[in-house]
């Protein structure tokens, strides 16, 4: 059944329909720019193309990797999942490798390896939420997951909306495969505030940038799916950003692999949140 969503339509088709398991491969395993590194077996079980569409398919009737615009003529299902990927290669790319006893420093080095954030020590803890998200006994809400999520108040929000007790077992991000991919969509379908857009709903167009928004170069884009997940952390530095420019990298190289001609992209202003205003300080947003 097709619906109209703002101007798009949404939902036809399924991610497993419109991006083939070898499409997916290529992107879970090619290096964006670098041939010396490759996953593990381990994370190419992990990071499996099953688990990946397995999750998406919870989010398909919303619109995730289902979506047209133009009244139905024109697909953003694969780019969509080109864009989710860029940002999700970017968290989870293999480690540089070590040669002669020095690491080799690449911008980008190969596909998805790591499934949580090397430094485990910081408990990432927020007694502001206590009364909400009360943080568990010898628990800590580090980076896990495909799109890593921090905070206990953070864990505390997929909690009520994938009803998966993560507030008080994060390490399930850790064991399941599905559930990685799917905190990450999760993440992308739903806004961080309350009246901000999802990374999702700035890709589609379904947002609407208003005149402050247009003050502060806030534009449908990729470039604005950088502003809703990351804010000032990695939005409105100037182009030579080196954690922005690598995901416009990852973004790119990934419609190069589905087929995608990068000019559907847009102009570099689309891509970019270079000179946008964040929408939120990097203190509400993970690290």
């Amino acid at each position: 059944m097709l619906i109209e969503v703002g101007e798009g339509i949404c939902c036809n088709g399924s991610v497993s329909q419109n991006i083939r398991q070898t499409q997916y491969t290529s992107m879970r395993d090619r290096p964006a720019f670098s041939t010396h590194s490759k996953p593990s077996p381990w994370s190419i079980k992990f990071w499996s193309y099953k688990s990946f569409t397995t999750a998406a398919a919870k989010y398909e009737p919303y619109g995730f990797g289902t979506t047209y615009k133009d009244g139905g003529q024109v697909f953003l299902g694969n780019m969509e999942v080109a864009a989710l990927l860029a940002h999700v290669g970017s968290k989870v790319t293999c480690d540089d490798v070590q040669d002669g006893g020095r690491y080799i420093i690449r911008p980008v080095t190969c596909g998805l390896c790591n499934y949580k954030e090397k430094n485990t020590n910081f408990s990432y803890c927020d007694e502001h939420y206590k009364d909400i998200y009360p943080c568990a006994p010898g628990v800590a809400y580090y980076g896990r997951g495909a799109l890593p999520i921090y905070w206990n108040y953070n864990y505390g929000e997929a909690t009520k909306d994938l009803n998966v007790d993560l507030l008080n077992h994060p390490e399930y991000i850790e064991k399941n495969d599905t559930l990685a991919f799917l905190v990450a969509i999760w993440r992308w379908m739903t806004p961080i505030k309350e009246n901000q857009p999802s990374a999702h709903d700035v890709f589609i167009g379904n947002w609407k940038p208003t005149e402050n928004d247009n003050l502060a170069k806030r534009v449908s884009g990729f470039g604005t799916t950088m502003n809703v997940l990351y804010g000032d952390l990695v939005c409105g530095k100037g182009n030579n950003e080196k954690s922005m420019t690598d995901i416009i990298d990852y973004y790119l190289h990934y419609l190069d692999l589905i087929g995608v001609n990068r000019t559907k992209s847009g102009p570099y202003e689309l891509l970019s949140c270079a000179d946008q205003v964040p929408f939120n300080p990097s203190v509400a947003l993970s690290p």
